[in-house]
């Protein structure tokens, strides 16, 4: 499983490089990235329930919105590229 989620972002930073990826799709993949960085949430971790429930609604959204406009042979296209390196390797 490890091993897969290092695959997959791999391919995912390969995506956002990409040229034919749209600049939404950039702003909202970065934006989920932007959000799991921050010092801060828009609800604070400290409110029980609601304040762990917006990192685990906002974040994988934000991804879901933004690989939805990724055209799929760019994401094909990528994922072979990572495939090839990890082939040679």
């Amino acid at each position: 499983m490890a091993r897969q989620l290092k695959t997959e972002l791999a391919v995912y930073q390969l995506v956002l490089r990409h040229p034919q990826t749209p600049w939404l799709a950039r702003v909202l993949l970065g934006m989920s990235v932007g959000y799991l960085l921050l010092p801060f949430d828009l609800i604070p971790d400290f409110i029980p329930i609601l304040g762990q429930l917006d990192d685990l609604v906002i974040v994988p959204g934000l991804f879901y919105l933004g690989i939805k406009c990724v055209p799929a042979v760019v994401i094909d296209e990528c994922r072979r590229q990572v495939a090839d390196r990890t082939a040679d390797q």
